[in-house]
């Protein structure tokens, strides 16, 4: 059975650190690039990081670049995200996307999620 789960979230102060894990199992995932996707209420998914299989790339959407940083431990199976100066308009649920392009066809495994909370 596929799994991914997040852990790491809560409630933190503006400016504030927080880091989030995505423990996978089930699948290869060393052979999956390994997305953080956040929601926040009212809003649709927005994209946060990719890091691809052996840790080396990573990208950031724009707002996350300098505060944020995308890693992986292909051993221990888990993807983390490491926030810090934490905003309000980063309060969101916070999602692990485990994606595989092959060929024509798509693998796609989501988590359930983490919440997390900014404000004073």
């Amino acid at each position: 059975e596929v799994q991914l789960v997040e852990s790491g979230g809560g409630m933190v102060q503006p400016g504030g650190s927080l880091r989030l894990s995505c423990a996978a199992s089930g699948f290869t995932f060393s052979s999956y690039d390994m997305d953080w996707v956040h929601q926040a209420p009212g809003k649709g998914p927005e994209w946060v990081a990719r890091i691809a299989t052996t840790g080396h790339v990573t990208n950031y959407a724009d707002f996350a670049k300098g505060r944020f940083t995308i890693s992986r431990d292909n051993a221990k199976k888990t993807v983390y995200l490491q926030m810090n100066s934490l905003k309000p308009e980063d309060a969101a649920v916070y999602y692990c996307n485990a994606v595989l392009e092959a060929g024509w066809t798509t693998y796609d495994y989501w988590g359930q999620g983490t919440q997390v909370t900014v404000s004073s």
